[in-house]
């Protein structure tokens, strides 16, 4: 089977800065894939690449979502990309403050709608029936992650754990093949942490997609990975399993620290 996404030597050069060295990396449908390493390592650069946010100075990204032809996004502007299914959160939480919690999931749904401008000021039936799909789906996502008590709230006013999960459900609302999760679990305690564990396998089984995540959290890593990749100065040096991983010498000492080695 071909794989949803297909790295194949990803650089990125900032002038003179290599931010990105020949980055290989295939994710297969349904699969959870960790992508770790020290701050500064590259990895959100390595998701900016993916999603054609910057432009790779060599390489290629190849994304093949679920029934869908293979597909050179090298180039692509990023909103092709989200429309072709690839869906992304943000290290920096990047919700729209000053607009409802359903509005935020809303907006995100606008890749999948057919009316355009014409319709929108005509308004038949099909475009008022297609915004009230938009409503209750939006709704329906909010109601799947536990927000939808807060639907009429604004983002602003979330908690920061309500936050992160309220940008998982707009990159959900996209109907994406992979999903990209950049630091989900930044800012939250124990017990949010232990729900987005649960939110993550639910999202993967439920919705049939396949997960790429950059997180610093090794305990969370090790409980969803079925694999992971480790980048230091943006070049990989180690690849595999969690118990593959974590006995690699080389991530000890660049990421894990001796004490992960006891």
């Amino acid at each position: 089977m071909m794989p949803v996404l297909d790295v194949k030597a990803l650089s990125k050069n900032f002038g003179g800065l290599r931010a990105l060295n020949e980055v290989d990396m295939t994710i297969d449908a349904g699969e959870i894939v960790a992508l770790i390493g020290p701050n500064g390592a590259g990895k959100t650069t390595f998701f900016n690449c993916i999603t054609s946010i910057y432009t790779p100075t060599e390489g290629t990204v190849n994304f093949t979502p679920l029934g869908k032809e293979r597909t050179l996004v090298n180039g692509m502007k990023p909103n092709l990309v989200t429309q072709l299914g690839m869906a992304r959160t943000f290290q920096n939480i990047r919700l729209f403050k000053n607009m409802t919690v359903l509005e935020n999931v809303m907006i995100a749904r606008h890749c999948r709608t057919k009316a355009g401008i014409l319709g929108a000021l005509l308004r038949p039936p099909s475009v008022v029936q297609e915004e009230r799909e938009i409503v209750q789906r939006s709704y329906d996502l909010l109601k799947y992650i536990g927000l939808h008590k807060l639907y009429d709230e604004q983002a602003s006013n979330l908690s920061y754990g309500a936050q992160r999960r309220l940008e998982i459900a707009r990159a959900l609302a996209t109907e994406p093949s992979l999903l990209l999760l950049d630091e989900p679990a930044a800012g939250m305690n124990p017990q949010e942490t232990a729900e987005l564990v649960e939110l993550i396998l639910r999202i993967r089984k439920e919705f049939n997609v396949a997960i790429l995540l950059i997180e610093h959290d090794m305990s969370l890593v090790m409980k969803l990975s079925e694999r992971i990749y480790v980048m230091e100065y943006g070049c990989l040096i180690s690849q595999g399993t969690p118990e593959e991983v974590r006995k690699d010498p080389r991530v000890i000492k660049a990421y894990l620290g001796e004490d992960a080695h006891a």
